[in-house]
């Protein structure tokens, strides 16, 4: 049950793990649905020559050099992350970009009100359990006409296979505790529109994951944590674990859950 006790929660940072962390986010970042939606962000924030962006929890900093580059000499583009191991890493990632990284957190931004034209936040309302909070503090840095884009995770379009049908209800429906907003993906416009922005646009993608890519990473994470909570025994854990590598074995295995996307504009 390897990588089981990584987690890329705020409040559980370890920097012992960081390069473990960088890893499975650049798995995550080669799949096809991470790529097509995040490409789809950017073009709706379609951040110009000039402007300032900002990416609330930028991980190893990939897309804030995306930003950077659309910013171009005469902008900016800032990551931030509460995690200063992976801001280390970002860094020394974006050399020679102009991409620039500071640590913070979404609930209280380090930034004056009205500084960016774009925001970016992927992945991170799932873990929050003040999203409203988390969307004031963006419309208070977004400059009247700004735009942001957030993507999310919606842990009750989990599919796994194969498996006993049992275990994997139960493991699935472990995941939905393991958050603090399990279905963020699916409240994103809620939240923004209730903070008086203007919805412009929607996008979804399904993050497919092979079996090699989460083999010992969320795989055994959601055995474990059904385990621990008593809804599946260390039997059946450990069943459908080689069940699921029998599939991969014979080319039937699936893994996936869907993200989604929406870009709200500041009035």
């Amino acid at each position: 049950m390897a990588d089981t006790d990584i987690s890329f929660r705020a409040d559980r940072i370890d920097p012992a793990v960081v390069a473990r962390q960088a890893e499975i986010l650049d798995l995550q970042a080669a799949t096809p649905g991470v790529r097509r939606l995040r490409a789809w962000a950017h073009d709706a924030l379609a951040v110009r020559p000039g402007e300032r962006a900002l990416e609330i929890g930028c991980g190893t900093g990939s897309e804030v050099q995306v930003l950077a580059a659309a910013a171009g000499p005469e902008g900016e583009a800032v990551g931030l992350d509460p995690n200063e191991a992976m801001l280390a890493l970002a860094r020394d990632r974006a050399a020679g970009s102009a991409a620039r990284f500071v640590p913070g957190d979404v609930s209280a931004l380090p930034f004056a009100d009205a500084t960016f034209d774009a925001v970016l936040c992927e992945r991170v309302f799932q873990h929050l359990t003040d999203p409203a909070g988390a969307v004031a503090e963006i419309v208070r840095v977004l400059r009247p006409g700004g735009r942001v884009a957030l993507i999310d995770t919606d842990w009750a379009t989990g599919i796994i296979h194969p498996g006993d049908p049992d275990t994997v209800r139960a493991v699935l429906a472990g995941m939905l505790t393991q958050t603090a907003e399990p279905a963020a993906g699916r409240k994103l416009a809620g939240w923004l529109s209730a903070a008086g922005l203007t919805i412009a646009d929607r996008g979804s993608q399904a993050l497919i994951s092979d079996h090699e890519s989460v083999r010992d990473t969320l795989l055994p994470m959601m055995v474990q944590h059904a385990v621990g909570n008593g809804v599946v025994t260390r039997e059946q854990g450990d069943r459908l674990l080689a069940e699921l590598a029998d599939g991969a074995a014979r080319g039937d295995f699936h893994l996936s859950v869907t993200m989604f996307g929406v870009l709200a504009q500041r009035p």
